[in-house]
């Protein structure tokens, strides 16, 4: 068995499963790329390690250093795993609604929460954390927004695991957030085979759905149009907080339990399949269920879960 320096070593390299038996067609497989297998529990393992690693190659952040970054969650806990394990402090700017799990969790790795106003979202928090930075130079801000090592960290991780593990992919399928899976990933299969199709999930605008954003909200992020995301998609598609809900439900069918974006991207998988005759569909599933317990995703009324997801940031 492998020994690992540390846990950030741990990050990456998570498991692809088949899902086909959630396929709406016996011709179209759905495989799902299980990122709640990263050591901080969420796809942003890879964003948080890549922006610091690059921030210390070009001397941005130093032994002592402040970190700021807004964040909705899942950045945030990546990136307090990663300055804990690295000894950086970190102050993490989120909507004051966000689940309790998100708050504990940040708490427990040693970030300083600064709430944003709960009714403007995560463009709340960014705008917050750039106000912040403003007033304090001193704050290293890495941005993940802007940051072209999120992008990279799929492009040169995410990316080619998929490829490695199933070079038949058709179709590549995930939220959009930050926008730096989709970019990275579609990029890197794209230049593989140009005939792959890169599908956007993104929730009805003005409405939450976890980890993602709709772009009609007025914040397009800066890695978005750096990497030629409105070239590169072939599709958006819009999934709601009731359908998210419903495909996180249904990923347990197969032993899968995840996030309520997970659902969304899951829910997004699914429609594509239903558009074509035949096809490999892999989609990534950005984080485990256990962060949302809280939430009661999993239990009692369908369209009541849905409406408590559409005033609580989950993400």
């Amino acid at each position: 068995m492998t020994i690992y320096a540390n846990a950030l070593d741990l990050i990456g390299d998570t498991p692809l499963v088949d899902v086909s038996s959630l396929s709406p067609k016996a011709s179209v497989r759905i495989l799902a790329k299980l990122e709640g297998q990263n050591p901080g529990g969420s796809v942003k393992d890879r964003v948080a390690r890549a922006m610091v690693e690059e921030a210390e190659k070009d001397g941005t952040l130093s032994p002592g250093s402040v970190i700021l970054e807004p964040s909705s969650g899942n950045t945030g806990i990546g990136l307090a795993m990663v300055c804990r394990v690295k000894g950086y402090r970190l102050k993490v700017v989120m909507p004051a609604n966000v689940s309790e799990e998100r708050r504990q969790l940040l708490g427990i790795w040693g970030a300083e929460i600064i709430d944003s106003p709960a009714a403007e979202g995560s463009n709340g928090a960014v705008r917050l954390a750039q106000r912040l930075v403003a007033e304090h130079p001193e704050y290293v801000f890495l941005y993940q927004y802007g940051n072209p090592a999120n992008p990279g960290a799929h492009y040169e991780g995410t990316g080619p695991e998929i490829w490695r593990d199933c070079p038949e992919v058709t179709h590549f399928v995930a939220g959009l957030g930050t926008s730096g899976t989709l970019v990275g990933v579609g990029r890197f299969l794209k230049e593989r085979n140009p005939a792959v199709e890169v599908w956007a999930i993104e929730p009805p605008a003005g409405e939450l759905v976890d980890g993602l954003r709709n772009l009609d909200d007025g914040y397009i992020p800066p890695v978005f149009l750096d990497g030629g995301g409105p070239e590169l998609l072939d599709r958006k598609t819009v999934i709601g907080p009731r359908d998210s809900i419903e495909w996180a439900r249904r990923l347990l069918d197969v032993g899968i339990f995840a996030g309520i974006s997970s659902g969304a991207a899951m829910a997004g998988a699914v429609r594509c399949a239903r558009t074509v005759d035949q096809g490999v569909i892999v989609t990534v599933l950005p984080d485990g269920g256990w962060k949302y317990l809280s939430t009661g995703a999993w239990s009692g009324d369908l369209g009541e879960a849905a409406e408590r997801a559409r005033q609580t940031v989950y993400f």
